[in-house]
């Protein structure tokens, strides 16, 4: 009889030794569904992260110098191949427009995509933008193009990070997009996360998926998020903030409010063109609400949806002045906005997981989520299962 346990424990070992090898050595080496955190219905994809996929990959930098630089760039790569020439679908859900998000009008109005996405901090927009028009000025094939919409976007590190130096250069962010790789993605306190706080603990980079069954198109869907924003932490339905002691106003209301902000970048390879993508994008907004954030009036939440399907690549050029696709029917979403859903919630509380505590500029030091404090609490409210 095989012993699944076992299987199941020796695969994570080794999803954790490529990660090491990857140098992710400031993340915690536990995800949430390691401890028995079971968000949702559906079942992962192999790594359980954006990669699972097919043909998505993801690369970081990031910047530790002294006590008062830390941050980063991390850039999520749809396909293989040349990206302006093969365009991507593309949909964008605003939560909260406090916000950089370069290139979002033009994805809203053509409905596609033809960069890297690329995530840093606020003040490092610009460089972003110009380090992916170089490199897709510099893809063979693109020797006439004169216009590219780069598609950058931010949260706002200064808590932990000397924001105002600007420390991101080109070549980080031309580094992250070299990098790109599939496999088993790092989390917490990396690429665009160094700098990040969530819920008052430190944020960062996390990345979760979800398959669906065969009988319903067994599509991926997969989510990475940069989480910086505030409210009252849950964890799978429990309210482990406030039995913490730690969340948004919880002595006054004129307390210092957790503004931040949250990127999050989903990909699928089910056929969707861009409206049912920004429907989609959408119900990871979804996703996010059910973690406590509160939406703050300083937090700039944006959605970017993604799909992969090849069959609706679009092509810079072509003979034919028609497009033509097949995609999902809008009454086949349901599963879809319930996979992206629980991959969204299960990124952020993977980010929480694998960040570790910081010290940073002034002396400020950001504790990382107590786990065991927290698992504690998850017992309590039975929502842990046995592993």
């Amino acid at each position: 009889m095989i012993n699944r346990q076992l299987i199941r424990r020796v695969t994570v070992a080794m999803l954790l030794l490529t990660v090491l090898n990857c140098k992710n050595t400031d993340a915690q080496m536990m995800r949430a569904r390691d401890y028995g955190i079971e968000i949702g219905i559906l079942h992962t994809g192999s790594y359980n992260a954006i990669t699972d996929v097919p043909g998505v990959k993801v690369g970081q930098v990031t910047l530790k110098e002294g006590d008062s630089v830390r941050t980063g760039v991390t850039a999520i790569v749809p396909h293989d191949g040349n990206i302006f020439q093969l365009k991507v679908p593309a949909g964008i859900f605003v939560g909260n427009g406090f916000g950089k998000l370069a290139g979002y009008t033009q994805v809203e109005e053509l409905g596609n995509l033809e960069t890297p996405v690329v995530l840093t901090n606020t003040l490092s927009v610009s460089t972003a933008v110009a380090a992916v028009i170089e490199h897709t000025l510099s893809q063979p094939g693109n020797e006439g193009v004169t216009s590219v919409n780069a598609v950058v976007g931010e949260t706002n590190d200064a808590r932990i990070n000397d924001i105002r130096g600007r420390h991101i250069t080109t070549e980080h962010v031309l580094e992250a997009i070299r990098k790109a790789a599939g496999g088993p993605v790092a989390e917490g306190s990396v690429g665009a996360g160094t700098g990040t706080v969530c819920f008052g603990f430190k944020g960062g980079i996390g990345t979760s998926s979800r398959v669906l069954p065969d009988k319903r198109g067994g599509y991926t869907v997969g989510v990475l998020v940069q989480t910086n924003y505030g409210g009252i932490l849950q964890i799978n339905g429990v309210p482990v903030g406030q039995e913490l002691g730690r969340y948004s106003f919880r002595t006054t209301v004129n307390e210092y409010k957790e503004d931040g902000s949250c990127m999050i970048v989903v990909m699928t390879d089910a056929p969707l063109t861009s409206r049912n993508l920004k429907r989609l994008a959408s119900r990871a907004f979804a996703g996010m609400m059910r973690t406590g954030a509160s939406g703050s009036n300083g937090s700039g939440d944006y959605i970017i949806a993604v799909s992969t399907a090849e069959d609706l690549h679009i092509p810079y050029s072509s003979e034919s002045m028609y497009e033509e696709w097949r995609e999902i029917r809008n009454d086949e979403m349901d599963l879809l906005f319930q996979a992206v859903a629980e991959a969204t919630e299960e990124a952020i509380i993977n980010s929480l997981f694998a960040a570790e505590t910081t010290k940073a500029r002034n002396g400020m030091t950001v504790e990382a989520l107590p786990v065991e404090k927290t698992l504690e609490i998850l017992r309590k409210y039975n929502r842990l299962k046995d592993r």
